[in-house]
């Protein structure tokens, strides 16, 4: 079937369960896209049908544990139609100034093999500019035979989702950025937020006891001081990983320093939430030393 000359040769991705909030917004912002699939995890409220109501494709997804979770799974499995992918939660927009740009991407010759895109998180109605949250660059569009996410050895952690949240993508290529935003404006409520943040933090206890001990992940990113945002991001996370008093350094650090202030009372809210989701961490960083420690005695 012959492609309308509306649309962009691009697979489009969404990761997803239970998102009838948000589904349909995120549908339409990518609805210029030729192919679209939503990767289910066997949803329990109207999220397929909303999805299937604006043309995208349905597949699902059963989690075995381990490696790979959910979109690696799909990178690998899905009959994708398009040599470019792009990823998009089910939370996140693609803003008509980001659609222009990549459609100007495909009228040009280029040698760059993925893009990097900058998110915009919206957190009670207000844009987070500071707290240390923006920029956030992500690689999300992408031939997908070249890029995979990394495996940080975390993966069989209990109740931290199917889905990939903080790895990142490694490519095997070159890569650009991209210089307008993707929307990141999630409708649930505070208690979604602290609820998704409590399995988040499983992970992070993982990933933080890994980082600390020296174990070697598999695909990562480099953490370099003097290379690209995410290899200085890897490589301040090394290092904030064996930090002391790290809940109150996050809340100094994100308010104070990277002048969450700035952001008003979501700012506040947004890095009293991100502290307590760090102490929590470290009790779970804590509590699995002594586990480790009950093993061996």
């Amino acid at each position: 079937m012959k492609m309308p000359p509306d649309k962009l040769p691009i697979s489009v991705i969404v990761p997803i369960k239970n998102e009838e909030r948000n589904v349909a917004a995120c549908l339409q912002s990518v609805a210029w896209a030729d192919e679209i699939w939503v990767v289910d995890s066997h949803s329990t409220d109207r999220t397929c049908e909303l999805a299937q109501q604006h043309g995208a494709r349905i597949a699902q997804f059963d989690y075995a544990g381990g490696f790979p979770k959910k979109k690696n799974w799909a990178l690998q499995n899905l009959p994708l139609k398009h040599e470019w992918v792009l990823l998009i939660d089910a939370d996140e927009r693609v803003m008509p100034e980001l659609e222009e740009e990549i459609r100007a991407l495909f009228q040009t010759q280029s040698h760059v093999d993925g893009y990097y895109v900058n998110r915009r998180l919206i957190f009670l109605g207000r844009w987070i500019k500071h707290c240390g949250w923006y920029p956030s660059w992500n690689m999300r569009l992408f031939k997908h035979r070249l890029g995979r996410f990394e495996k940080l050895e975390a993966e069989e952690i209990e109740n931290a989702g199917d889905v990939e949240v903080h790895e990142h993508v490694v490519l095997d290529g070159q890569a650009g950025y991209l210089k307008n935003d993707l929307l990141h404006e999630d409708f649930k409520s505070i208690y979604h937020f602290v609820e998704r943040h409590n399995r988040y933090s499983n992970w992070d206890a993982k990933v933080y006891a890994n980082l600390a001990g020296g174990v070697a992940a598999t695909s990562s990113i480099n953490a370099s001081l003097f290379g690209s945002p995410l290899e200085r991001k890897r490589f301040i996370k090394r290092m904030w990983a064996r930090l002391p008093f790290r809940p109150a350094l996050r809340f100094v650090w994100m308010y104070f320093i990277k002048r969450g202030f700035l952001d008003g009372k979501p700012g506040l809210i947004f890095c009293t939430l991100m502290t307590m989701h760090e102490a929590v961490i470290s009790a779970k960083s804590y509590e699995q030393r002594i586990k480790k420690q009950e093993s061996f005695s």
